[in-house]
């Protein structure tokens, strides 16, 4: 396998119109890694996508997809990319074995479409319409579609939103086993377990820069924290400055009634929590923990959550 960076992006910029959609970004993809784009909607993840995949034009900034540039290699990387658009568009009076088979001819080699039907596990609907798919089917065919020219690199834009747990799930296992075949992935999500379950690495994207890069655990674990407490105050009931003062307390946040601390230490912190609430008289409501995730992450580095537009 070659050193070189299968992606490389340096100054990456794009406007629409007076809006800035991509700010000045870098990145560098290793051969190999499956590499997250994490956002809200509106974060210039797809932009960055369609730029490194030939559709849409940068306005400044360097591109370069498996050592070559789309200005002067564009032929030759259609050939080496598999993409699967957040949306995708098929005729649903094909079949799915027709489909797949219109998008082999676009590749001088490749799959047998019927293989690249049983790697997505679709063989059992080659015959049926496009129509007559769910939508995790559709995501599924949209995948062997990317898959069946045998891309070297493989790009997807948020290729689970919409889906169901258990199909999400199914395309959770596809993403890996293409991975795990010593083949490129990039993709784009805001789905924070995804990216976690999936990627070697992110890059957190906000209004079109690059906020955080580094593995998922690295960049979960710089919070400092054990855990995440949530739980509801009632209406106007104080609390903010009392949950600061106990000791374990990293950080606090109130949304409305809902407060989130980071804490050090849960089983001496939360005790101690409770008990300083109780004395101030304030009652806690819908009490959760969890393990700190890069969406406290995102809401750490900019005040907003992944699913905010």
């Amino acid at each position: 396998m070659s050193d070189a960076p299968a992606l490389r992006i340096r100054g990456l910029r794009k406007y629409f119109k007076n809006v800035r959609a991509v700010d000045g970004l870098d990145l560098e993809v290793a051969p190999g890694e499956c590499f997250g784009l994490l956002g809200p909607n509106g974060a210039g993840k797809t932009t960055t996508i369609e730029i490194c995949e030939g559709l849409t034009p940068a306005d400044a900034g360097e591109v370069e997809v498996l050592g070559r540039r789309w200005k002067d290699d564009g032929a030759r990387l259609r050939s080496r990319i598999g993409v699967s658009l957040q949306e995708t568009q098929f005729s649903e009076r094909l079949t799915v074995l027709e489909t797949v088979t219109l998008f082999r001819s676009f590749h001088d080699s490749g799959l047998p479409p019927a293989v690249a039907l049983e790697q997505v596990r679709l063989q059992e609907k080659r015959d049926a319409r496009v129509g007559q798919l769910s939508g995790g089917q559709k995501q599924r065919l949209a995948l062997a579609t990317a898959l069946v020219g045998e891309p070297e690199l493989l790009f997807l834009d948020e290729p689970t939103t919409g889906l169901d747990p258990q199909a999400r799930r199914q395309m959770w296992e596809l993403i890996a086993g293409f991975k795990a075949s010593g083949r490129t992935v990039i993709l784009t999500t805001h789905y924070m377990e995804e990216a976690e379950r999936l990627c070697d690495r992110v890059a957190i994207v906000d209004q079109g820069r690059v906020i955080a890069l580094g593995t998922p655990w690295d960049l979960i674990a710089s919070l400092g924290a054990d855990q995440v407490v949530e739980f509801q105050l009632a209406d106007g009931a104080p609390g903010l400055e009392q949950c600061r003062e106990v000791s374990g307390v990293l950080d606090v946040r109130q949304d409305g009634p809902l407060l989130t601390l980071r804490v050090a230490r849960l089983h001496e912190t939360l005790p101690a929590l409770l008990e300083t609430l109780r004395r101030a008289g304030i009652p806690v409501h819908e009490l959760r923990t969890h393990a700190p995730t890069l969406e406290d992450l995102f809401v750490s580095l900019t005040g907003r959550h992944l699913r905010d537009g």
